[in-house]
């Protein structure tokens, strides 16, 4: 075990945008722990913990909408994915992303360095009877972590408060019948924590922002905007600011709007 007195976790939320301070439209605004609603416009007025807010051009220098998989592959290897295949594209990455993702991803390039990295999502069982060749055509995520021949976290890793699931409050998966706590966002963000300490870099990925965002239900949006915000508290509560960098950033925007 190689822990360095610095960690490194990245919080990636899809779907985010610092957007337009218009509560008419804009969920964020309605964030009453400050930690989205001091974002917009860019500015770095009374962001919680001594954070800094940077706002980014997720066009990438390539005309067009953007979108996930080029977004993600970008943030996930440091190398233009955009530019790289002449486009935006959405969902999961095609073969040319794999490939990049495959040589540059983030998490291969730290454990090549022979840093502790994981992928801190936690999958279900149907992932694990997957055959090995349609796991490479999942998410950008998922390739980044199979390029790195990390271990996948499961649900007894949940249960046992080594993981947390990509919607931390684990009621989707308590709909679908499994067997796991349901979390207040503060226990996940205690759970994330504590984890923290366990290695040199932690990746997590909460994608319900986008799919909010995507439903135009201002009410739903604005709900997972709380439930973030109380998440990211806690967390940032608990862990040590001294030693630890915490980089939150999307790959385009949506709730926002």
């Amino acid at each position: 075990m190689m822990i360095t007195d610095f960690r490194i976790v990245f919080i990636f939320v899809d779907g985010l945008g610092i957007g337009e301070k218009n509560s008419e439209f804009n969920p964020c605004t309605t964030d009453k722990l400050g930690v989205f609603s001091n974002f917009l416009n860019w500015k770095n007025e009374n962001i919680p913990f001594g954070g800094v807010c940077i706002g980014l051009d997720a066009t990438l220098g390539v005309s067009g909408l953007p979108q996930s998989a080029t977004g993600q592959t970008t943030l996930l290897t440091g190398i233009n994915a955009a530019k790289l295949i002449g486009e935006h594209r959405s969902g999961f990455p095609n073969k040319a992303l794999r490939e990049l993702l495959k040589q540059k991803s983030l998490l291969k390039q730290l454990k090549d360095a022979h840093k502790k990295a994981a992928f801190i999502n936690a999958f279900r069982p149907i992932f694990f009877k997957l055959d090995d060749r349609l796991k490479w055509l999942l998410s950008t995520t998922t390739v980044a972590n199979l390029s790195a021949d990390l271990p996948f976290f499961t649900l007894e890793d949940v249960v046992n408060h080594r993981s947390i699931y990509h919607d931390f409050t684990n009621k989707d998966l308590i709909r679908k019948g499994f067997s796991v706590p349901e979390f207040t966002p503060e226990e996940a963000g205690k759970v994330l924590a504590e984890q923290t300490n366990q290695y040199d870099f932690i990746l997590y990925e909460y994608f319900k922002t986008d799919r909010a965002g995507h439903s135009q239900d201002f009410d739903r949006a604005a709900e997972e905007i709380e439930k973030l915000g109380r998440f990211l508290v806690r967390f940032l509560s608990e862990i040590d600011l001294k030693t630890t960098q915490v980089i939150l950033t999307s790959d385009h925007g949506n709730i926002e709007d």
